[in-house]
């Protein structure tokens, strides 16, 4: 909401068609500030959980073994079946932040609709989270209802996408874009981009479920979402190049409808392999034998806890 909240700000006042340096220079110190906060992370060694058990210590794989491991993501079905539903992923933001906040409104206002768009992400989040982790229903019934949320949610949002883009095909002159002030004209659009604030946390709340719901062995888990921010930076990628192609709007619009419709099949036959209780097991092979210590650690810390 930071990245909302600050250009609004900063902003305000500007008839500028372009972010104030200001804004830029503000994004900077945080980030900064935020690496230096990182130093004060207390070390894991010192680290206990609730229960008085220590948190315990992976020793992780070797170079060559998570290269071979990562590679075999690329022919492992179920990995190819989330492949469409994480290209499409970010996909979707250039549209949104170019083609209906970049093109219908002011400055200011853009900030303005930042705040609800990732504002709203949390409010969508926790929305699907009361389905997602509802045990009264199986883990796959709750996979087939969630993807018909996500379904719907995500039609409509295209749907109204393309009403807005028939009623401003080529956006709005820079002394003509919309403030948030003018109701009459700032209502429904800024409504539509706050539903796609919160279809975008659906959609990744729906996926990071998926991916959970697969394995409890914590660097098969690790991989598989390595491949899905792999997968989604690289849709991401080609989405903001083809903005940069100036390729139409309307054209961009309907790639990206047609790329979710495409996910549509592969996202069902990920939800249907999902199993009603994942195995839990920590050491899947030879090749990740170094978990065996991470094993051996959660069941001494587990008698350590009952011992007490």
């Amino acid at each position: 909401m930071l990245g909302g909240i600050l250009p609004f700000a900063i902003n305000y006042h500007s008839d500028s068609g372009s972010l104030a340096d200001g804004v830029y220079i503000a994004f900077v110190i945080l980030e900064c500030l935020g690496a230096f906060l990182g130093l004060a992370l207390a070390p894991p060694s010192k680290v206990t959980r609730d229960d008085g058990s220590s948190v315990v210590l992976v020793k992780y794989t070797n170079l060559g073994t998570e290269t071979v491991e990562i590679l075999k993501l690329f022919i492992n079905p179920l990995m190819l079946g989330l492949l469409p539903m994480c290209f499409t992923s970010n996909f979707f933001y250039t549209y949104q932040f170019d083609n209906i906040n970049g093109a219908l409104f002011n400055v200011r206002t853009r900030g303005f609709n930042n705040i609800f768009y990732w504002g709203f992400q949390m409010v969508g989040s926790y929305a699907i989270s009361f389905l997602l982790d509802y045990s009264k229903l199986g883990r796959k019934t709750r996979g087939y209802v969630a993807f018909g949320v996500v379904l719907v949610f995500f039609n409509a949002i295209w749907g109204g996408s393309l009403a807005l883009h028939n009623k401003y095909p080529d956006g709005l002159s820079l002394d003509n874009r919309i403030d948030f002030k003018d109701s009459s004209r700032a209502s429904g659009p800024i409504i539509l981009y706050i539903f796609c604030g919160i279809g975008d946390a659906l959609y990744q709340t729906f996926a990071y479920w998926i991916i959970g719901a697969l394995s409890n062995d914590n660097q098969l888990l690790a991989r598989y979402i390595g491949f899905y921010k792999g997968m989604q930076s690289f849709g991401g990628a080609i989405s903001w190049q083809l903005d940069a192609k100036e390729v139409a709007p309307k054209n961009q619009l309907v790639a990206n409808w047609v790329l979710f419709a495409l996910s549509v099949p592969s996202m069902l036959y990920v939800v249907w392999r999902i199993k009603e209780h994942s195995e839990d097991q920590n050491v899947r092979s030879k090749a990740d034998g170094d978990l065996e210590n991470y094993a051996t650690n959660v069941t001494d810390d587990k008698a350590s806890v009952a011992a007490n």
